[in-house]
């Protein structure tokens, strides 16, 4: 199935997040050609109460944005790794408990994906990746309304998405879930809200 561009925004500390971008970097793994970029977008940000101190001038307040700091180093450095430090990423948070805001775990998790943590905390300590983190979460609440993960964005249409399970070992079902998103999304923008009163398992 031929897809438009899409994107899909990400926060470390969000399992949901987790399950959609397990699902996107299985598509990848497998072959897929899809153009999708994956978006930084600081949960904590859209709760800071008015007058404030902003995360973005207070980044260890925010205790996942070390984390994407961390990723989007890996992400645009170190491309050929992103897929694997990404995972990485989100396994420390939810497979093995581990604190975003510890740059000892955050750098086992990129070494447990052979990515170059000294590399990655180097363009951290930059204030690159900060800046791009605040930029790129900032676009997507000014051309799409974003507030939360993991929503899907293609051309003027973005939704938020949950899926309740992880894509497991069947690459094919996790790309026809994504395609499946994706479709829908762009294909039937007349559909704003469809939300189960139960999960039925």
């Amino acid at each position: 199935m031929s897809l438009p561009s899409f994107a899909v925004t990400f926060d470390y500390r969000c399992p949901f997040a987790r399950n959609v971008h397990e699902h996107v970097v299985a598509g990848l793994r497998s072959g897929v050609d899809w153009d999708v970029e994956l978006v930084p977008f600081s949960l904590s940000r859209t709760k800071v109460e008015p007058g404030a101190p902003d995360v973005w001038d207070d980044p260890a307040s925010d205790s996942g944005l070390l984390a994407l700091q961390v990723g989007v180093a890996v992400r645009d450095g170190q491309p050929e790794r992103f897929g694997d430090a990404h995972l990485a990423l989100f396994a420390l948070r939810h497979d093995y408990g581990g604190d975003l805001r510890d740059p000892d775990a955050l750098r086992a998790a990129l070494d447990r994906a052979d990515a170059d943590a000294d590399a990655a905390f180097a363009e951290v300590a930059s204030g690159t990746p900060l800046k791009k983190v605040q930029e790129e979460h900032t676009q997507a609440v000014a051309d799409h309304a974003v507030w939360g993960v993991p929503t899907f964005i293609t051309g003027p249409s973005a939704a938020f998405v949950r899926l309740m399970d992880r894509p497991g070992p069947d690459d094919a079902a996790a790309v026809r879930t994504i395609e499946r998103i994706v479709g829908l999304l762009d294909g039937w923008p007349e559909l704003n809200e469809l939300k189960h009163t139960t999960i039925s398992r």
